[in-house]
């Protein structure tokens, strides 16, 4: 029972460490506002979590409960408190987790290196545990204020998605502008927190014209910037009110329209901003979300065609 105790103990102390790195970290990240994240919060925190959470749990059950805890008890709070959407945590988990294991790989050493100075020098082990894990904190300040000297740039990337639809570019072109509803096929990431289009309400026509576009949470504002009916539309991107959503923004829209035969060929061009890195990761991930939501409305449009 006293051992059921202590390990209790251990897996408890070493979650409730790492979870306190974890928030620690992602709100510094946010001071001040860059909406920007970057390795400080996607490798250092986690890589520093990991430290303290094998220094403070020793044995490797109790580190990987704590690890498991630490990790889905950080991005929980974050998605309660609407800072983070599940999408995003779970897009970010394997990050996290790389960053955390390479931690718990040094807390070992960490830890064998504590206990040999203990037999050299003496003392006590919790006291260079202790500075170690005070250490922790200042090695992310320090990390975070290096990252504030050479800003995070903003990536841009535009995100393109094709399909064919039986009907005349007319046709399309009417449903494209304005639709009381949706019922596209669901993407896997619709599942999963993605927002979804619900309907678009266009107001005039022409240039200058607006159009808000609503989601299950939240809603973008655009204005028409070109007007070729029925060829061409494109609109810049006025406002982006979305969950969880600092770290992406939109630049324009634009939706290009021909005829082949019998079918419309439609093009779909999102241009996205985004200031997260290391960009080799999130580059492809931005560019499925973005085409899972191009994917929805296109399955729509297609229902359309068949049904009009």
């Amino acid at each position: 029972m006293h051992k059921w105790q202590g390990s209790l103990k251990g897996v408890l102390f070493g979650a409730l460490t790492g979870i306190a790195l974890g928030l620690g970290g992602f709100i510094l990240a946010e001071i001040p506002k860059t909406h920007a994240m970057g390795g400080v919060v996607f490798l250092l925190v986690p890589f520093a979590a990991g430290v303290a959470i094998t220094l403070v749990s020793r044995s490797l059950e109790r580190i990987s409960a704590a690890v498991l805890l630490a990790t889905v008890g950080s991005l929980a709070i974050l998605i309660a408190m609407k800072m983070e959407t599940p999408v995003c945590a779970l897009m970010a988990f394997p990050l996290l987790f790389v960053g955390l294991l390479g931690g718990v790989g040094i807390g070992y050493g960490l830890g064998y290196l504590i206990s040999k100075l203990k037999a050299r020098f003496g003392g006590g082990e919790a006291t260079f545990t202790s500075i170690v894990l005070l250490a922790m904190p200042l090695v992310i300040f320090a990390g975070h204020r290096m990252e504030l000297t050479n800003p995070i740039q903003a990536r841009r990337q535009v995100v393109t998605s094709t399909i064919r639809i039986s009907a005349e570019p007319g046709q399309v072109w009417a449903d494209l502008q304005s639709f009381d509803s949706l019922a596209g096929e669901k993407p896997l990431l619709m599942y999963i927190g993605l927002p979804i289009p619900t309907r678009c309400v266009m107001e005039g026509s022409g240039r200058g014209a607006k159009r808000t576009c609503y989601f299950d949470h939240g809603y973008i504002q655009e204005t028409v910037i070109e007007w070729l009916p029925p060829n061409m539309m494109r609109l810049s991107i006025d406002r982006t009110n979305m969950p969880g959503r600092h770290w992406l923004g939109f630049e324009d829209a634009e939706y290009d329209l021909r005829r082949e035969g019998s079918e419309t060929v439609l093009n779909r061009s999102t241009t996205i901003v985004s200031y997260l890195y290391p960009a080799w990761y999130w580059g492809p991930l931005e560019r499925w979300g973005v085409q899972s939501e191009h994917g929805y409305v296109f399955s729509d449009l297609a229902r359309r065609a068949l049904h009009p």
